[in-house]
């Protein structure tokens, strides 16, 4: 493996180091994705594999929403995982009881708080809400769970009555208060002032869960954990509601280069993000960072060359550093240097007249919108002249 690290942003000066911890709630946000269910086996497979990974925390389900639920966020406790296992409750005691059940670690008891959700979700005003939220809090701790309580829509609620809760909520003794950006509405300047005003009223650890509605969540995320912020919330591939949330791969990779974050195993995750993808059916973009099929391939005949003789000049990091691999693209844009590359690599040995006429060849077959393979390039190189490319379907 090509070690990248001495022309990264890795320890950059003045840089503070974070200390963090990872909640993925891949198997319990993940699921509220329209269309995404995930069966028993396949949430156990999941946690496996981000325990793997090194996962602080893996919020398994949601235990009193149905038997298979909370049958399996209780398969998943006795699978015996280094990461804590949370599960999450509304504000009622019936749900910290279902989660006892499964035998948890961790719960996070939520409830929302904005005026809008109150008014048009909740039917109760703030005080109601409240006291539903502490009565659960102190229960869940009295019998024995670390407690994260979430404040939903907390980034649409009145600042000093949101402060106010969660100095309440750690008089009554929860271990962690989340920051939920439930539709997504911050930028990284209003987090990183909300997250570091809130620090100053509560010492227990501040946790950051954001929604992608404006394709911040990352940056949200970090700008969280640069003011403080410890526990960061995650999903495989971003995966959630609407938008999804803050993406997994792109948060641990983003941590090594940026902040020094060596905890996590990185090599796993292009194959998690694949199995993701395949539980899920939701397909990964092409051009998602870390995981996507064009995240190190490489087609425009400049950027190739430069490529294949030294690959920082157009990788960021080593694929291998994630589990992928690099891909070199036949296709329009493809230079006779990176199609010598490829032939030689297929067996042949062309001249240098012979590449250049096989390059334009190349040109003229992607005509139709699409790379060729490798098998068209051999039959191109072999001298077929009535060469059949299909066109793309619908």
């Amino acid at each position: 493996m090509q070690d990248y690290s001495e022309n990264q942003f890795l320890a950059i000066a003045g840089t503070p180091p974070l200390d963090i911890e990872i909640c993925d709630v891949t198997l319990r946000d993940g699921e509220q994705m329209p269309g995404v269910v995930f069966r028993p086996d396949e949430k156990l497979d999941i946690a496996m594999r981000l325990d793997e990974i090194g996962v602080d925390v893996i919020e398994a389900g949601f235990p009193v929403v149905s038997k298979a639920e909370k049958s399996a966020v209780r398969e998943i406790c006795n699978l015996d995982l280094n990461a804590k296992i949370s599960a999450l409750s509304r504000s009622v005691k019936a749900d910290v009881d279902a989660a006892l059940d499964c035998g948890v670690d961790m719960i996070s008891v939520f409830i929302a708080t904005s005026e809008l959700h109150l008014k048009y979700k909740l039917h109760m005003s703030c005080p109601e809400a409240i006291r539903c939220a502490l009565d659960t809090v102190e229960y869940a701790k009295d019998h024995g769970l670390i407690v994260r309580f979430s404040a939903e829509d907390a980034t649409r609620t009145d600042f000093e009555t949101l402060k106010k809760l969660y100095k309440k909520a750690e008089e009554y003794h929860a271990d962690y208060i989340s920051v939920a950006d439930t539709v997504g509405i911050m930028n990284p300047r209003t987090t990183y002032y909300m997250i570091s005003e809130i620090k100053k009223v509560v010492k227990i650890p501040i946790c950051m869960h954001c929604h992608d509605d404006l394709g911040m969540a990352l940056a949200n995320t970090l700008a969280g954990a640069e003011a403080g912020a410890k526990q960061l919330h995650t999903t495989v591939n971003g995966i959630g509601e609407r938008s999804g949330n803050t993406p997994l791969e792109e948060m641990l990779v983003t941590l090594k280069l940026h902040y020094g974050v060596d905890a996590y195993d990185l090599t796993r995750l292009k194959d998690l993000s694949k199995l993701v993808e395949s539980y899920s059916g939701v397909s990964v973009a092409r051009n998602k960072a870390v995981v996507g099929v064009n995240a190190f391939a490489h087609e425009s005949g400049i950027h190739v060359a430069a490529v294949l003789e030294e690959p920082r000049t157009y990788e960021l990091y080593s694929p291998e550093i994630v589990g992928a691999a690099r891909h070199i693209i036949i296709g329009k844009h493809t230079g006779a240097k990176a199609l010598k590359y490829i032939t030689e690599r297929m067996g042949y040995h062309l001249k240098e007249r012979e590449v250049c006429e096989l390059a334009e060849k190349v040109k003229m077959c992607s005509e139709f919108k699409r790379p060729i393979n490798c098998e068209e390039l051999r039959r191109l190189i072999l001298g077929m002249e009535n060469l059949e490319i299909s066109y793309p379907g619908p």
